[in-house]
């Protein structure tokens, strides 16, 4: 503009209008487009709206040149959400820029419907009845009876469209020609007369259609506008050539004909707006816009249209009384009430009132410069002054400087009002991230930041801070740019009914605010000539002071240029992400960069990424700041001290300052409930705008004085003046900066989803109730644009007048939103009352009820943590406490937040340290004065509901009572540590408690005793330890229990406990002192052992064989596992035969423990008592513990019972039932059932199934177990007398040769009795792999037994097969060694002589034969040191009869003519081997005889 604006108001988005679903409908058509007409465009984006209806109905409608045949309409209502569903109306051709928009009169039903009025280029208008938008989700396109079509070009000579209006059933188009074109669309039929008619200036009457006027043509009709005054519809057209006239449409008569000067030449006539009747001027105020062509520069006129009323209205023209000059930016719309113009331009809209001399413009700021400040664009070095800032302030924790950074750039990203979902979407696409609709929309504030992060990780791939600043700063320059691309402005919208002020753009829609008064100081301050302050806000009537405050601010600007844009958001994350942290611990460091500048340190941290001269000059640059703004300080200072004439004054002047930095107070009167609408939305933004002005604000003036006081020397300041700054102004400051932190905290914080294992949002999100409210807003939560603020407006329940507007169906004016602010901040600090307290932040504990109610738990803990820290910083605690206990409302809430915390899936370290802080909370809540009747009041949600008595007598007695309640709270949330320990402290309160002052014992207001109130907490104790696994813990708090029907519970729990993890080992391991309670543990696991399933695991007799044996009670011992083995064999018969296998492998292990057990034992008291089937495994189940514990207490007088019914079992019994059961495991395992219920020897069919299924090592072990002298003979003779028929191919077929292992003890009794109860691993039975070599190693050593038993196999050869060749190793065995049986064939049972009568008894008479030559040449063949031992008496014998009967067998063979020639072969060779033995045997006696002599 001509002069300079000043900056008056700040754009407004409304959250959510950049998420909307576009239903699309076609318009049918029955003309034919043209090529020309298809490809036309619009030369700018064009947006309006149309107002409907008292209240209200704003429906948006917009063209978009990249779509120009596509009308999207938006149904907007002050009172409800932005729309989340849009009509997009697709039309054959290109639109012209126009569109109008009426309700239906003629629909009589609920919902509303409109009649839209819409045009193409080429001139074809439509008439469309327009449905609530959600009945297009399932339809394309329109009904043909929704839609009139008529072409208003029907008249080939008419001229071109050149602009378009419309008023009630009447569309008015101007041509090219000047002419005017009116059409009742919707009212008439078109060839009903006076459907159309024309307005031309001929002869004063419209001319019928088709007729051309002979008349001078009219100038092209540039712009047509229509207004309603005083019930007559007027007509206002703008001609190309400056002609302006007025046209009465109801007497469609022309009442106005002026021709339009303007002091430029050359002038081009582009627009024409129309204001509101002024009843005031009785003018009708008019703007024209054009543009001189020799200057190039666009210019608005605004004129005034005076109406003179007498039989008829005259109108006269007044000259322009505004010229408004456009030097900068593309005007994109006009706008023009009763006495003001809003112009948007491409680069900001201004406002001017009209009417008013030497009036002043009025800017106001677009949500562009927002963005760019944001995400700090609008300066060339403020990203970079971030990395010097986190450098300055984290230099003790250099590695949090990248996520600090991502951090501050995330929450700004994702920031409303910055935050735009198709923009964000967009700039993804960038990095090749692309999402389906589904995809993205599901995506919470988490989802985004999880995405972002992980394309810092892919593309940056560094942990430096330089490379991820750089990839942040690529991406908001992306991101700023869609944002402007995306969001253009395409109209302006002004309620005049209201005063509201709107701007359309592409994917936004947004109202606008006047600035706060603080904003006013701070953009409004200053004048061309910065000298004179113009903020327009009554400060002071002190013309000094106003000049003070004037030069205040300069310096304070001075330090946030000095600091930079970066350092606010610095210190905003350092107390945003840990509120631990102090300003006294950021300040210092801001401060260091004031008074020293930057560390060049820092740049040398980052030479070899940013590069040498970058960084040299950045260094030179810092310094030359520094000095520049230390100097101009120290001047700007001096003078203002100067012109004060003291400091006290300037601190007069700041301190009255600060009046408008603190959060108004304002008394909430009506009750209310607000809703989720619109006018929320804008207030919750407006307040985010406003809130970051007073927290920067409040934080530059702080630093400026923290400067003043480093520097108080230089500028002379007394230490009056300095104390002031450090304990008045500073504090106060502190809290303001606090106070608008938590504001921002609030109103910019997305909310927290719901977690996914929330039963109670799983069951709200069924949609049982069919709550629409509960169902939007559950959907809602934690997204980007749905803050905590929302939450709390939900929740507002008190308003005062201007409240009202959130419910209100008309959108808020400039004015009306920063009331809704005022009321919203003042709520959120001061309350429903506003008053003052001596408490800080007192609200703090609604608000936290609030964000209980809705699962908001981050925030809660955040809020109270904020406040408990800053009030123990300010030392205010007293105050707190005494503020009637609202100190302990506040921690017991903290310490319910942080115990809900816990419930999310936080990794182990972080959950401890929230459990350790709840704990803190809860105690330091319990000590406040004045808890208990605060804390009484408390509802269910903060986790103490009904605190059963209403008053305590003493503070033990609360206290008793309090950390009760805290117990069960823990014990909620399953934290069994935060439960014990304050089961422990409740227990340190009992007896003070519990004991009056006269020293007797007391009561419980539950009528319990002390006894019983310390054993139900020992109980609790007990029981939280077990499930910490405090196993030691647990047995202590048994032993401390002072009741003993609790001790007797908790112990047999303890036990059962122990059992089922598998821990019971602790009960053997010598650890615990079971003083007094052994008899108690051992009737407990005997009773659990009785009842318990045999396979159980741990199994019960097994712990109390442990236990029995670590205290050395070894018959106890040995008597326990024996049951156990008893058990198993009374069950294995009912199992199948994988548990039946593993049932007698356990009996087994049982057996020989108990033999292990008694072997430990003196003789004469190895033995057990046998057990008694039907007393000792009776498995009743009883109905109540005290049933089971009479049973228990009864069990030692029913054991002894009567002496006849006792048996015993000695060592011997045991180890002969474990070779029995030995072997029926091994026939198990060979898939062999056989069972023994007998306690003497078992049956002969035991071997044969053993050696059957090749068990031979098993059945010898039980034949020398339990058969000895003759009966062990036979048995053996029995055994082999099989394994030889299974080596006979025609004998019995028996099974192959398994790879069965067993137990290595296979000796006799007598001989090897310690081997016979190895338990050791199985050896393989034999290393054979053939029945004859498994027959040769086991009759090798077992021949020992019996000497008959190789002649017993060979027989059993024989006559299984007279043919078989015997094995050599057989024959050999009957051979033996010629040594030990002496010259001849003597020997054992199983000798020479034997096998030789085998074989003559079955025919073998060629073995037979040779056999005997053998021996008998082998006594001829004696070494010559032999042969006097052979000359002895008796030292030869031969089978003498045996020989005689093979060689009758020989000559019967020969009578009888079988092998005559081998039989007299045979007997030939043996005849003369006789006959040589017989001389030699003559010639030894002979030698013997004369030795004798």
């Amino acid at each position: 503009m001509g002069g300079r604006s000043h900056l008056a108001g700040m754009e407004v988005p409304i959250i959510g209008s950049d998420s909307i679903k576009w239903f699309q409908a076609s318009v049918p058509s029955s003309s034919v487009s043209s090529a020309s007409s298809s490809a036309a465009n619009l030369a700018k984006d064009f947006a309006s709206c149309s107002v409907i209806g008292n209240p209200p109905t704003y429906l948006l409608w917009k063209t978009c040149k990249s779509q120009p045949n596509v009308l999207e309409i938006l149904e907007i209502c002050g009172d409800k959400e932005f729309p989340k569903i849009g009509l997009r109306v697709l039309f054959p051709d290109t639109l012209f820029p126009f569109a109008y928009i009426q309700k239906d009169e003629t629909n009589l039903g609920s919902e509303n419907s409109y009649l839209l009025y819409s045009m193409t280029i080429n001139g074809v208008a439509f008439l469309i009845k327009l449905k609530s938008f959600h009945k297009y989700a399932s339809c394309s396109g329109f009904a043909s009876s929704e839609v009139f079509e008529y072409n208003t070009q029907a008249n080939p000579q008419s001229g071109s469209i050149t602009a378009a209006a419309a008023s009630s059933e009447c569309l008015i188009v101007g041509r090219s020609d000047g002419s005017i074109g009116c059409f009742q669309l919707g009212l008439l039929d078109p060839i009903a007369p006076g459907f159309m008619w024309e307005l031309r200036d001929d002869a004063g009457f419209g001319r019928l259609w088709g007729i051309v006027s002979r008349s001078r043509m009219s100038a092209a009709v540039q712009d047509l506008a229509v207004a309603e005054v005083h019930q007559k519809k007027l007509l206002f057209v703008l001609h190309s050539d400056g002609i302006f006239r007025v046209w009465d449409l109801s007497s469609r008569n022309k009442s106005l004909s002026h021709s339009i000067t303007v002091p430029t030449t050359g002038t081009v006539f582009l627009k024409l707006w129309v204001g509101e009747y002024n009843s005031v001027r009785r003018i009708i105020p008019l703007a024209i816009l054009h543009k001189s062509t020799e200057v190039n520069v666009e210019m608005i006129s605004v004129y005034g249209l005076n109406l003179g009323f007498g039989d008829k209205i005259i109108f006269t023209l007044e000259p322009s009384t505004t010229n408004i000059t456009l030097e900068e930016g593309g005007t994109v719309d006009i706008k023009l009430t009763s006495d003001k113009i809003w112009i948007l331009k491409e680069d900001g809209l201004l406002m001017q009132e009209v009417f008013v001399k030497e009036a002043v413009a009025h800017s106001y700021g677009l949500q562009e410069a927002f963005v760019a400040d944001q995400l700090f664009q609008s300066s060339e070095h403020s990203v970079d002054e971030i990395l010097w800032l986190a450098h300055t302030v984290f230099s003790s924790s250099k590695d949090q400087i990248s996520p600090i950074i991502s951090s501050i750039f995330l929450h700004r990203v994702l920031l409303p009002g910055v935050y735009h979902s198709t923009v964000f979407r967009a700039t993804l696409q960038y990095y090749n991230k692309h999402f389906t609709d589904s995809e993205f929309d599901s995506f919470t504030v988490d989802g985004l930041k999880n995405e972002i992060l992980s394309l810092i990780e892919n593309e940056v791939g560094s942990e430096s801070p330089v490379p991820i600043l750089q990839w942040w700063k690529t991406f908001c320059t992306h991101y700023c740019s869609n944002w402007c691309k995306m969001n253009a402005v395409c109209g302006l919208f002004v309620d005049s009914s209201t005063g509201a002020v709107g701007l359309i753009r592409k994917n936004m829609f947004s109202l606008c605010r006047i600035l706060e008064d603080i904003e006013l100081f701070i953009y409004g301050s200053f004048d061309d000539h910065g000298n004179n302050p113009s903020s327009g806000v009554e400060f002071s009537n002190d013309e000094l002071e106003r000049e003070i405050l004037f030069e205040v601010l300069q310096c304070i600007s001075s330090v946030s240029q000095q600091l930079g844009k970066a350092a606010s958001a610095i210190f905003y994350e350092s107390i945003r992400s840990t509120p631990s942290i102090s300003s006294e611990e950021v300040l210092p460091c801001l401060l260091k960069i004031l008074e020293t500048g930057y560390s060049s340190s820092i740049a040398a941290l980052h030479v070899s990424e940013i590069g040498a001269d970058v960084a040299w000059e950045k260094e030179v640059s810092n310094h030359k700041n520094l000095r520049k703004f230390s100097m101009d300080m120290f001047l700007s200072l001096h003078a203002l001290c100067s012109r004060a004439t003291s400091w006290g004054k300037v601190l007069d002047v700041v301190q009255s300052y600060l009046r408008f930095l603190v959060p108004r107070k304002i008394v909430h009167k009506m009750d209310f409930q607000a809703m989720l609408n619109i006018n929320v939305s804008i207030t919750v933004q407006a307040t985010s705008q406003i809130a970051k002005v007073m927290f920067e604000s409040a934080l530059e003036l702080l630093m400026m004085l923290n400067y003043m006081v480093s520097i108080s020397g230089q500028i002379h300041m007394s230490h009056d003046d300095v104390s002031r700054i450090k304990l008045e102004l500073v504090p106060m400051i502190q809290e303001i900066v606090t106070e608008w932190h938590i504001i921002q905290f609030v109103v910019t914080t997305p909310t927290e989803a719901p977690a996914l294992e929330d039963f109670s949002y799983q069951l709200s999100s069924l949609h049982i109730d069919g709550s629409i409210d509960r169902r939007s807003l559950n959907e809602k939560l934690g997204k980007c644009d749905f803050t905590l603020a929302f939450i709390l407006l939900l929740s507002l329940q008190s308003s005062s007048g201007d409240q009202r507007h959130l419910s209100s169906r008309h959108l808020p004016d400039c004015c009306s939103i920063i009331n809704l602010v005022r009321e919203f901040t003042s709520w959120i600090i001061w309350g429903r009352t506003g008053e003052e307290s001596s408490v800080f932040f007192i609200h703090s504990i609604e608000l936290a009820f609030i964000f209980l109610r809705h699962g908001q738990y981050n925030a809660l803990e955040y809020l109270l943590t904020l406040v408990d820290t800053y009030s123990r910083k300010q030392k205010i605690c007293e105050s707190l406490q005494s503020a009637g206990g609202k100190w302990s409302t506040l921690l017991h809430l903290l310490g319910c937040c942080l115990i809900q915390q816990t419930q999310r899936g936080l990794h182990r370290m972080l959950k401890e340290k929230k459990i350790s802080e709840a704990v803190r909370c809860f105690y330091r809540a319990a000590s406040v004065q004045g808890a208990p009747e605060a804390l009484q009041n408390l509802t269910h949600e903060a986790g103490l509901a009904c605190l059963g008595f209403t008053g305590c007598s003493s503070d033990a007695l609360w206290k008793l009572h309090y950390y009760q309640r805290a117990m069960q709270i823990f014990e909620q949330y399953n934290i069994s540590e935060g439960a014990c320990n304050f089961a422990l402290a409740a227990l340190e309160q009992v007896d003070e408690a519990l004991v009056h002052e006269d020293g007797s014992s007391g009561q419980y207001p539950l009528d319990e005793s002390a006894t019983v109130v310390k054993g139900r907490l020992w109980a609790n104790v007990f029981k939280f330890t077990l499930d910490l696994n405090y196993y030691h813990d647990a047995y202590c708090a048994i032993i401390s229990n002072p009741d003993d029907e609790s001790k007797n519970i908790c112990l047999r729990r303890f036990i059962i406990v122990l059992l089922e993890r598998g821990a019971a080992k602790i009960l053997c391991d010598g650890q615990l002192p079971f003083i007094g309670l052994v008899e108690k543990v051992e009737q407990e696991l005997s009773w659990k052992a009785a009842r318990s399933d045999i396979l159980a695991k741990p199994n019960p007799f097994k712990l109390l064989y442990a236990f029995e044996m670590q205290r050395q009670n070894w018959r106890k011992a040995a008597g326990f596992i024996y049951l156990y083995s008893a058990q198993l064999k009374s069950e294995a018969a009912m199992k199948d035969h994988q548990h039946r296998s593993f049932a007698l492998q356990e009996r087994l292990n049982g057996l020989s423990a108990a033999i292990n057990a008694l072997q430990l034992v003196h003789p004469a008291y190895a033995w057990i008592d046998s057990p008694l089937e039907e007393s000792t495994f009776k498995k009743e189940h009883y109905p109540s513990k005290k049933a089971r514990i009479t049973m228990l207490e009864e069990a030692p007088g029913d054991v002894d019972g009567p002496q006849n019914q006792q048996s015993y079992l000695e060592i011997e019994e045991l180890e002969n039932e474990y070779v029995i059961t030995q072997a029926e495991y091994l026939l198990s395992l060979a898939n062999v059932k056989w069972t023994f219920t007998g306690n003497e020897k078992p049956p002969a069919n035991l071997v044969d199934l053993l050696v059957e299924s090749n068990l031979y090592d098993m059945a010898f072990t039980v034949i020398l177990r339990f058969w000895k002298d003759s009966g062990l003979k036979r048995e053996l003779e029995r055994v082999f007398a099989a394994m030889s028929l299974k080596c006979c191919p025609s004998g019995i077929a028996p099974s192959s040769f398994g790879n069965h292992r067993m137990q290595g003890f296979l000796l006799t009794s007598s001989q090897y009795e310690t081997g016979l109860l190895d338990v050791g691993p199985m050896t393989q039975q034999s290393k054979g792999n053939s029945q004859w070599e498994t027959l040769e190693i086991y009759l090798r050593k077992y021949k020992g037994y019996h000497a008959r038993l190789p002649a017993v196999v060979a027989e059993t050869l024989l006559a299984s097969d007279p043919q078989i060749v015997l094995p050599l190793w057989l024959v050999q065995l009957f051979k033996g060694s010629r040594q030990e049986n002496g010259f001849g064939m003597t020997g054992s049972e199983s000798n020479p002589a034997s096998l030789f009568r085998l074989f003559v008894d079955y025919g073998r008479y060629l073995e037979a034969t040779n056999l005997l030559l053998e021996y008998i040449e082998s006594l001829a063949a004696l070494r010559p040191t032999d042969i006097i031992h052979r000359k002895k008496q008796c030292a030869v014998w031969f089978p003498y009869t045996t020989i005689e009967r093979l060689w009758c067998q020989l000559e019967e063979s020969i009578r009888l003519g079988h092998m005559v020639d081998q039989s007299e072969k045979l007997k030939k060779l043996l005849h003369g081997a006789l006959l040589k033995h017989l001389s030699l045997v003559k010639v030894d006696s002979d030698d013997l005889q004369s030795s004798m002599v």
